[in-house]
C-alpha cells in the first residue's frame, strides 16, 4: 500500500498507509488526521481539504480541473503554486511516500 506523510500545523508528521484509488482526504478522515475538515465529504465543493503538495510529487499529479481550480481561488489559507484539494488526489503506487503539508486554517 502507498504511504502518505501529512505534515501537521505544529510541524509533526503523521504517516498513513493508503489503499490505492482512495483520496488523500479520505485517508486523513479515516485515520483522524487533524487539519483536513472535508466539510463536503469529498465532492469537491467546499475547499476545506486544501493541502500543499511536496514539490517532489507535484508533477506526478494530473492538473486540477476547472472546478478544483475555482475552489483553490477561495481557500482560507494562502494559495501556493503546489496547492491542491486533497479530495482530488487519488493514491497510487506512483505516489508512494507522498508528502502533503496542512495549512494553518481551512475555514
Amino acid at each position: 500500500m502507498p504511504t502518505i506523510h501529512y505534515i501537521l500545523k505544529d510541524g509533526s508528521t503523521r504517516e498513513v498507509e493508503a489503499k490505492a484509488g482512495s483520496s488523500v482526504m479520505e485517508n486523513a478522515i479515516r485515520h483522524n488526521v487533524r487539519g483536513i475538515d472535508a466539510e463536503c465529504g469529498g465532492c469537491c465543493s467546499c475547499a476545506t481539504c486544501h493541502v500543499y503538495v511536496d514539490e517532489a510529487f507535484f508533477d506526478r499529479l494530473p492538473p486540477p480541473d476547472d472546478l478544483e481550480s475555482g475552489l483553490l481561488e477561495v481557500v482560507a489559507a494562502e494559495r501556493r503554486p503546489t496547492s491542491r484539494l486533497s479530495c482530488q488526489i487519488a493514491m497510487s503506487a506512483a505516489l508512494d511516500g507522498l508528502t502533503v503539508r496542512l495549512p494553518q486554517t481551512q475555514i
